[in-house]
């Protein structure tokens, strides 16, 4: 399986990450503990979401969907924050 992931920085709220993995149990483990350039500097990491796929090639498109500005309203948590500022931000 392969699998796309979600976290969420619990020192710094807004910062979030998408990632790819064969081992979604390791991965933030491996985030946790500084491996990566790119998420060390929000530490720690909470596992948000996951979702399965058996294709890696399915999984890396959702992946770069996801990263993608078109795929960045799909990682919010329901409120929709982002979107209701920009919106106002047009709109004032």
């Amino acid at each position: 399986m392969h699998y796309v992931y979600l976290l969420q920085s619990e020192s710094f709220s807004d910062q979030r990450y998408v990632g790819m993995a064969s081992d979604v149990q390791r991965r933030p483990s491996d985030h946790n503990a500084g491996k990566s350039p790119h998420t060390s500097k929000f530490l720690p990491w909470k596992l948000v979401t996951y979702v399965a796929f058996s294709d890696e090639q399915k999984a890396r498109t959702f992946e770069r969907y996801l990263k993608s500005g078109s795929g960045t309203p799909s990682l919010e948590n329901g409120s929709g924050k982002r979107r209701r500022r920009a919106v106002a931000a047009r709109s004032g």
